[in-house]
């Protein structure tokens, strides 16, 4: 929970609300609620250094028309550590605050491009997260020419195949018919590095040992 620890219009105060934001969009959840409110009205202006505070502040500003609708418990300002006086004045004189006179169409830019802002960095913070590596369970059937095939040369020769993405797991000798046996061999793959059927055609490659490679099972991860 946000705890700004002294005057919330100091340099620490507003250093503090601006390290808090850059991970978020509102003070508690992902909608604006009273908390936004009553800090907002607890500041007297939001320098633009303050980057992610700024973001808020302009945004927050948007829904001064409808705040008193807007969810959740009105807190005191202690419950965020916010301490000492501050506020906005009755009239607001200073250069750097918002004209409050200016035209109708500016809130709305505001809003829009504080909305436009906030998206852009869920979109760059999403883009930075690592996605789901998409991969899948394969079992071979490995059949060799006939029970003179050396099972263990095939199976040495299977394994000596590398590809990126590529992992083999457990093996085992399937009896066949007539004393042959095929090589069973579990794989892992990275289902957009390895396609299974390049990877039939390498093990069909070793024409010394393998007549015909079928997948057994294919199961996604």
């Amino acid at each position: 929970m946000l705890n700004i620890g002294g005057d919330i219009n100091s340099d620490q105060g507003l250093k503090k609300l601006d390290e808090y934001l850059a991970t978020r969009s509102y003070i508690e959840g992902y909608i604006p609620t009273q908390s936004d409110i009553i800090l907002y009205e607890a500041l007297k202006s939001v320098s633009a250094k303050y980057e992610h505070a700024s973001r808020w502040y302009t945004h927050i500003k948007s829904y001064q028309s409808e705040k008193n609708k807007l969810p959740g418990l009105k807190k005191s300002l202690q419950d965020y550590g916010v301490t000492g006086g501050g506020g906005k004045p009755a009239a607001k004189d200073d250069d750097d605050d918002i004209d409050l006179f200016g035209s109708d169409e500016e809130p709305d830019e505001e809003a829009e491009k504080a909305r436009e802002e906030r998206l852009k960095a869920y979109a760059e913070k999403k883009a930075k997260k690592p996605g789901t590596i998409a991969k899948s369970n394969v079992v071979l059937d490995v059949k060799p020419w006939d029970d003179e095939t050396d099972m263990k040369a095939m199976e040495q020769n299977v394994r000596s195949i590398e590809m990126d993405g590529l992992k083999w797991g457990a093996s085992k000798l399937v009896p066949l018919a007539y004393g042959i046996k095929k090589l069973q061999i579990v794989c892992v793959v990275e289902d957009d590095k390895v396609s299974i059927e390049e990877l039939s055609e390498k093990i069909e490659a070793f024409e010394d040992f393998v007549q015909s490679v079928d997948v057994a099972a294919f199961q996604k991860i």
